[in-house]
């Protein structure tokens, strides 16, 4: 098993490094002179070509492309992305507490998402064709095909404005994460609890189900064992789940004001905040990579056979 973490390590390392390169020759080729920004958000009066040389010499920007690609990369390594243009701060101070406001908003909502998926995937595969099985199938395929930002800014409406029941914004309290985590779940709720159901009819049909019920075996087990075979076809989805919830909160942050990496992230790409964009891009591919790697991992924790290469 540890040979297989360590290969899955290595394949990773060389993914990342392209995954950085990208993201640096992205912002790298806008037509915008950084040096320019930096001036006007300091509200430099006169800007000349002499302060934009100056500004440029300071910042390393007139070092080769690649020499500013691998002291950019070093010092990423060591969570320092240089500091906003626009704010003048050590970008880490702004990313890191927006990222882990992010994240606890991202974690409650894969829970909530995970643990309704599951149930209701099992619930109806076990009641296949039923009208309980339709009506759910149905509830949920509806609030997928939802716009996010139309159901929260009728929740808003609602719950917070009419009903005078949740705030319609910030963090201040638990409170605060209803209305967003039920947004985003409602969103993604219908497509993994998809996966989870049509996974159990597969293993359903299968003939150890068939042999076990002759065999005399009590449904309850055999159920359980078709979850476990299920489950580990949906594994990869789930983790899968808490990048791609990461990466997509930037609607449901500005909505509800969530002080968070997508509303830092809109912010930083109206006012042409490059390295905050830099920072942002990375964050969320690199989380894609390690939760794909984890994906890998855990699969192979629970059948050999990937870990034979089979």
């Amino acid at each position: 098993m540890g040979v297989y973490v360590l290969k899955r390590l290595f394949i990773s390392i060389p993914l990342l490094v392209v995954i950085s390169f990208l993201t640096f020759v992205l912002v790298s080729f806008s037509p915008l002179d950084p040096a320019e920004l930096v001036l006007q958000a300091q509200d430099v009066p006169v800007i000349t070509d002499e302060l934009i040389q100056q500004t440029n010499e300071e910042l390393g920007l007139n070092d080769h492309f690649f020499v500013r690609y691998a002291n950019w990369l070093v010092a990423c390594l060591q969570l320092d992305f240089g500091e906003s243009y626009v704010k003048g701060e050590p970008v880490w101070s702004l990313i890191g507490p927006a990222f882990w406001n992010t994240l606890k908003l991202t974690l409650v909502s894969s829970v909530v998402i995970i643990s309704l998926s599951i149930s209701l995937g099992v619930l109806c595969a076990l009641k296949a064709g039923s009208a309980l099985d339709q009506f759910i199938r149905g509830v949920l395929f509806f609030f997928t095909a939802v716009p996010a930002y139309w159901l929260a800014a009728m929740l808003i409406w609602y719950v917070s404005v009419k009903l005078d029941l949740l705030p319609t914004s910030g963090m201040d309290s638990y409170q605060s994460y209803i209305l967003p985590v039920s947004v985003i779940s409602v969103s993604y709720i219908g497509l993994y609890f998809r996966n989870v159901r049509s996974s159990m009819l597969n293993q359903l049909n299968k003939e150890y189900v068939l042999y076990g019920r002759a065999s005399g075996l009590k449904e309850k087990k055999i159920t359980m064992h078709v979850l476990r075979n299920s489950l580990q076809v949906a594994i990869s989805i789930f983790c899968m789940a808490i990048p791609i919830i990461l990466g997509g909160t930037v609607v449901i942050e500005n909505v509800f004001a969530w002080p968070g990496l997508g509303s830092l992230s809109v912010e930083a790409i109206l006012s042409r905040d490059f390295p905050v964009i830099q920072a942002y891009v990375l964050l969320i591919a690199v989380s894609f990579v390690l939760f794909n790697m984890v994906s890998d991992v855990l699969q192979a924790a629970l059948n050999p056979r990937v870990r034979a290469g089979r």
